[in-house]
């Protein structure tokens, strides 16, 4: 029993890892069951057997591709940092996705979740879970720093979310920063971020000195 779960799960492991090759090589429109089987040394019918249909081992292979990267980003913001050295850290993380092909992935599901309804849903899923987990961040950081200006948290995530996916559709259609300089704006609003938190400190120090000591 052990070893057929084992075998199961190779095979499951070596059809996403083909299926992710092939679709960064070929595109969604142009991926083929049959050449992610080829390279996956697989019979066609094990990929059917697993998936079902090139819909259904394509929205496994987000879904896993989309976990372990939340998860990740999830542990970083978690930790006792300050939120710009946080911030700067997702920052180099998007660096490492788009190296990855994991952007690449996201953006090709996005476009065919426009006419795809089934795939339009599981990404909305998908970039629902970062929505949340960038309002817990908004919220920490309201709750540190005082008010978000005339953003409420929800909408500081928003914009948060919507600027990280605008930049990475056009990093992929070639944006260099000769053109656009998205990663520097991007990396800049650390800055913003830190004078902020280092603001509030200060305020927060000039609080604690005026108060009298006892007598």
């Amino acid at each position: 029993m052990a070893e057929t779960a084992v075998r199961v799960t190779d095979t499951r492991g070596l059809i996403l890892d083909a299926a992710r090759s092939r679709l960064l090589a070929d595109g969604y429109g142009g991926l083929s069951t049959r050449k992610v089987a080829d390279q996956a040394g697989v019979p066609l019918s094990q990929l059917h057997y697993h998936f079902g249909s090139k819909q259904g081992l394509i929205l496994a292979l987000l879904d896993v591709e989309n976990q372990r990267r939340l998860a990740r980003q999830q542990r970083m913001y978690a930790e006792d940092s300050p939120l710009w050295q946080r911030y700067e850290r997702a920052c180099d993380f998007l660096e490492d996705d788009l190296d990855s092909g994991y952007v690449r992935i996201l953006q090709e599901m996005i476009a065919a979740g426009w006419s795809n309804e089934e795939l339009g849903n599981a990404v909305r899923e998908l970039i629902s879970g970062w929505f949340s987990l960038l309002t817990d961040v908004a919220r920490e950081a309201e709750q540190r720093h005082g008010s978000l200006g005339p953003f409420t948290a929800d909408e500081v995530a928003t914009l948060v979310t919507a600027t990280f996916i605008g930049a990475e559709a056009l990093l992929l259609v070639g944006f260099d920063r000769e053109i656009l300089p998205i990663r520097s704006a991007l990396r800049r609003f650390s800055v913003v971020i830190r004078k902020l938190e280092e603001s509030q400190v200060g305020r927060e120090g000039i609080d604690h000195a005026s108060v009298p000591a006892d007598s």
